[in-house]
């Protein structure tokens, strides 16, 4: 998933999200109907535009889906049942990521 989330930025379309997540856009609304905490706004056409918040959220359904092979009813059950704690880890998680590859560029300049 690459998708810098610019602090100028409020808003990501769909199409925007499915790129990013190289996943349909039919996907993303889904889970949009079967996840609670994603809450995109709707502009005057009817498309969904989703906040930074939902773009998190996005990514940690799409961690506990696609990653971690969760069911649909699996990933609701560990959302609400861990969610801040689930949230820390998959942030920490992404951070050592990002030095990790940050120390891979470093040590191929060598």
């Amino acid at each position: 998933m690459h998708l810098d989330l610019s602090p100028d930025k409020r808003y990501y379309s769909i199409g925007e999200l499915a790129k990013a997540f190289d996943v349909n856009a039919s996907l993303i609304r889904f889970w949009d109907k079967e996840f609670d905490i994603l809450k995109p706004k709707k502009n005057a056409k009817g498309n969904r535009m989703f906040t930074p918040e939902d773009v998190k959220n996005l990514q940690l359904i799409y961690h506990l889906v696609k990653e971690r092979g969760f069911t649909l009813e699996g990933a609701k059950t560990h959302l609400k049942e861990g969610q801040k704690k689930t949230l820390d880890k998959f942030e920490i998680i992404s951070k050592l990521e990002t030095i990790k590859a940050q120390l891979t560029n470093i040590k191929n300049e060598l």
